[in-house]
């Protein structure tokens, strides 16, 4: 089941130190952090598919399986797996994905969130050095996160950009978010046009890799210009890309220059409001 919630974020550009009212209680997820949360199990090896049949699992082996619960990166708001971070150019998206990242990272709540520390991958592929080391500055002072990593240029997915996830990841065994900004900077050379099954193509394969590895991939990307009474139909592209995804955000503003931007959010793990 899907569930959409909608809250309220207070503009990070200008600190990473705001409150954000919440009256909902959530209860601590226990997880095992190196189980895999996707991979299907039966207590049956003649029902495993060997031999090129289909794999089952009855509905008594289902019930009977204890499979964990995903890991949450911050409880109650992001988990394990891959989701869309969507917006309008220039809303905020980079200094919102700044706060996450460094949040996670030093392990300090997200306004009234609780965060599970860990090290973070930051592709910046928008930006440069100099561009990220004024606006980190401008939010954060001096005090810096060691494991904190940021890179401003990367392969696509059909180069490989698996593989330099795959490295990084062995290198910080505690990796726990990875930020893609922007989803179009990692699609392959020059596709021009998207179909439902590209757009679903893509965001399955990072989500094969997040799946595998039990991490959270962030994915940024932009909303299309025409309007539409559910925010999540803004997404630029097709359904492919929120169907592939564990779920999104969507984030918006009456006035490119408000103080406050509203967050509609979706997905499969977000808790029922």
């Amino acid at each position: 089941m899907t569930n959409k919630i909608k809250t309220t974020a207070p503009v990070s550009s200008v600190g990473a130190d705001g409150e954000q009212p919440n009256n909902k209680n959530y209860n601590e997820i226990i997880a095992n952090e190196t189980a895999k949360n996707n991979l299907q199990a039966t207590n049956c090896p003649e029902k495993s598919g060997q031999g090129g049949g289909l794999q089952t699992v009855s509905m008594t082996e289902l019930y009977d399986t204890v499979y964990p619960p995903r890991t949450p990166v911050v409880d109650g708001f992001l988990y394990g797996g891959t989701y869309l971070f969507v917006g309008a150019p220039k809303v905020g998206k980079s200094f919102f994905m700044g706060q996450l990242a460094y949040h996670v990272a030093m392990g300090l709540p997200l306004w009234n969130y609780p965060v599970r520390k860990g090290t973070v991958l930051y592709l910046a592929l928008e930006d440069d050095y100099a561009r990220l080391q004024r606006r980190l500055s401008v939010m954060f002072g001096v005090e810096c996160a060691d494991n904190l990593f940021f890179a401003t240029q990367a392969k696509t997915l059909n180069e490989g950009l698996d593989g330099e996830l795959e490295g990084f990841i062995k290198e910080h065994k505690d990796a726990r978010l990875i930020i893609i900004d922007t989803l179009q900077k990692v699609r392959e050379v020059g596709g021009g046009r998207y179909s439902y099954s590209s757009d679903y193509e893509i965001v399955t394969k990072l989500k094969s890799f997040s799946d595998k590895y039990g991490v959270c991939l962030l994915v940024v990307h932009h909303t299309r210009k025409l309007e539409s009474e559910d925010s999540f139909d803004m997404i630029s592209g097709t359904n492919g890309l929120l169907g592939a995804a564990d779920g999104a955000f969507i984030m918006h503003k009456k006035k490119r220059t408000d103080n406050t931007a509203v967050m509609d959010i979706v997905g499969r793990d977000q808790p029922v409001a």
